[in-house]
C-alpha cells in the first residue's frame, strides 16, 4: 500500500512538471534538481522540434500524391534548403550561448541586448539567400542532379521556398533566443502555430477546395511559407510586447559592433559547422541521385523525411543541454553544467535506441504509409533500416555537440564535423558507391559509421573539459 502511494505520488509530480514545463514561466536552472531542470527544459523543446519536423513530414505526404518528379522536387530541395537551415541554426546557436550566459549572470537587459543584435544580423544575411534563390532556383535543381523535366516543373517551388528563408532564419533565430533564456515554452507555442497552419494550408494550396483549384507543388511551398511567417509573428509579439524575461525595447536597436563582433565569432562556426554537415547531405543526395536514378532518389528523401521527424525531438531534448551548460557557466557552476549534460546524453540515448528499434522492425509500413510506388518503397526501406542503425550514437553525439555550442566553443564542433563528415563520410561513400560498385546502398552505410565516429570524437573531447574555459 505504502509502495502504490509513493509510486502515485511521483506519477503525480511527473504531471505536475509536464503542465509547468508546456505553461511555461520563470525558473532558475542553475540550482535546484538537475533532473527537474532538464524535465522543464527539455519536453517542450523536444514538442517544439517535433513540430518542425512535422514540416517536412506533412510536406512530403501530400506532395507524395503528385508523383515522382514532385518528390524528386521536394527532396532536392529541402537538401539545398538545409544550407539556409544551417545559417539559422548558427545565428541562433551563438544567440542561445550569449543570452544563455547573460541570464545565468542575472543580467536580463544584456541578453534582450544580445537577442537584438542577432536579428540584425540575421535579417541582413536572409536578404542575399532570399535573392539568390529567386534568380537561381532552376541551376540549384541542374546542379542537384534534377532531370530536365523536374527542373522544369519544380523550379517554382525551390523560388518560394528560397524565397521566403526570411521565415526559416528568424523561426529558428528567435527560438534560439527564447531557449538561451529558458523561456522554451514559448519557443515550442511558436512551432505549433506555424506547423498547424502548414498543415491546413497544404492540402488547400495543393488541392483546392470547392470551386477554387489548387497550385500543385507550388501550394505546398506557398503553404510552409505563409505557416512559418505566422510562427514568426508569434515570436515578435512574445519578444516586444510579452511577457518573457526576455524583452527587446527601443534602446536595443542601437547596433552595438563589439557585441556583434563578438556574435559573429561565435556564429559563423557554428554555422559553418551546420554547414559542412547538411553540405555532406547534399553530396550523399546527389551520389544517390548519379548510381539510382529519380526512383532511388526518390526513396531515399521519403526515408530522410522520417529520419529527420525523429532526429529533431532528440536535438530538442540536446538544446536543453545547450541552454544548462550555458546558464551555469554565467553562474559559475561548470560542475553543475557537466552534469547536467551526461544527464541528457543518458535520456537521449534511450529515446533513440527506441527509434532505431522502431526503423529496424516496421521500415516497410512506414516507408509505405507515404509512396505507393514500388521502387520507391524499395529503396525508402532500405535507406531507413540502415540509416535507423545508428541512431543510439545520433543522439549522444547531437548532446555532446550542443553542450559544446551552449558554451560558446562553437569552433571545437566544427572542425569534428569536417573531418567527420567531410574527410571520413564523403570519401567512404564515394568509395563504396563507385568503388565497390554497391550504388545507393553504400551512401546508406556511410551515414551511420560517420556519425558513430563523430559521436565518439565529440564525447572524449567534452570528458577533457576545457570547454568550460571558454569566454563569451
Amino acid at each position: 500500500m505504502q509502495n502504490q502511494t509513493v509510486h502515485k505520488n511521483k506519477l503525480s509530480y511527473f504531471f505536475s512538471l509536464l503542465k509547468q514545463s508546456i505553461r511555461g514561466g520563470e525558473h532558475d536552472y542553475t540550482d535546484g534538481s538537475i533532473r527537474v531542470a532538464i524535465v522543464l527544459l527539455a519536453i517542450p523543446m523536444i514538442l517544439e522540434l517535433s513540430l518542425e519536423s512535422v514540416f517536412a513530414v506533412v510536406d512530403m505526404f501530400f506532395v507524395g500524391k503528385l508523383g515522382e518528379n514532385a518528390i524528386a522536387t521536394v527532396g532536392l530541395t529541402e537538401s539545398v534548403i538545409t544550407i539556409v537551415y544551417s545559417i539559422g541554426i548558427g545565428l541562433s546557436t551563438a544567440a542561445t550561448a550569449m543570452v544563455a550566459r547573460r541570464v545565468g549572470e542575472k543580467n536580463n537587459d544584456a541578453a534582450a541586448h544580445a537577442g537584438m543584435q542577432s536579428l540584425i544580423l540575421s535579417l541582413l544575411a536572409t536578404i542575399v539567400i532570399s535573392i539568390a534563390g529567386i534568380i537561381f532556383a532552376p541551376d540549384i535543381l541542374k546542379i542537384m542532379g534534377a532531370r530536365p523535366d523536374v527542373v522544369k516543373e519544380g523550379a517554382i517551388f525551390t523560388r518560394i521556398m528560397l524565397g521566403g528563408s526570411v521565415a526559416i532564419i528568424l523561426l529558428f533565430l528567435i527560438n534560439g533566443i527564447f531557449r538561451g533564456a529558458g523561456n522554451a515554452a514559448i519557443a515550442m507555442r511558436s512551432l505549433w502555430l506555424a506547423s498547424l497552419m502548414n498543415i491546413i494550408l497544404c492540402p488547400l494550396f495543393i488541392y483546392g477546395i470547392g470551386p477554387f483549384a489548387g497550385f500543385g507543388l507550388k501550394g505546398a511551398a506557398i503553404a510552409t511559407t505563409i505557416g512559418r511567417s505566422i510562427g514568426v509573428c508569434y515570436q515578435l509579439y512574445h519578444l516586444f510586447k510579452g511577457k518573457s524575461n526576455i524583452s527587446l525595447g527601443r534602446e536595443h536597436f542601437k547596433i552595438d559592433f563589439p557585441l556583434m563582433q563578438t556574435l559573429i565569432g561565435v556564429a559563423w562556426p557554428a554555422t559553418f559547422q551546420f554547414l559542412i554537415a547538411s553540405g555532406s547531405w547534399i553530396v550523399l543526395a546527389r551520389l544517390v541521385a548519379e548510381s539510382g536514378g529519380t526512383a532511388a532518389s526518390a526513396g531515399y528523401q521519403v526515408a530522410i523525411r522520417n529520419v529527420v521527424f525523429f532526429i529533431l525531438p532528440a536535438w530538442g531534448l540536446s538544446n536543453a543541454a545547450a541552454t544548462l551548460v550555458g546558464q551555469n557557466l554565467g553562474a559559475k557552476r561548470p560542475d553543475r553544467a557537466a552534469q547536467s549534460v551526461l544527464l541528457t546524453a543518458k535520456y537521449n540515448a534511450i529515446f533513440m535506441s527506441g527509434v532505431m528499434l522502431l526503423f529496424v522492425l516496421f521500415a516497410s509500413p512506414i516507408i509505405h504509409f507515404f509512396t505507393k510506388d514500388p521502387a520507391v518503397q524499395s529503396v525508402g526501406t532500405m535507406s531507413l533500416r540502415i540509416i535507423g542503425a545508428g541512431y543510439i550514437f545520433y543522439g549522444i553525439g547531437m548532446v555532446m555537440m550542443q553542450a559544446l555550442n551552449g558554451a560558446g566553443d562553437t569552433r571545437t564542433p566544427t572542425l569534428i564535423n569536417l573531418f567527420g563528415f567531410w574527410f571520413f563520410q564523403i570519401p567512404f561513400a564515394w568509395l563504396l558507391v563507385k568503388g565497390f560498385n554497391m550504388g545507393p546502398t553504400g551512401a546508406f552505410i556511410s551515414i551511420p559509421v560517420a556519425e558513430t565516429v563523430i559521436a565518439i570524437a565529440a564525447w572524449v573531447i567534452f570528458k577533457k573539459g576545457k570547454w568550460k574555459e571558454v569566454k563569451i
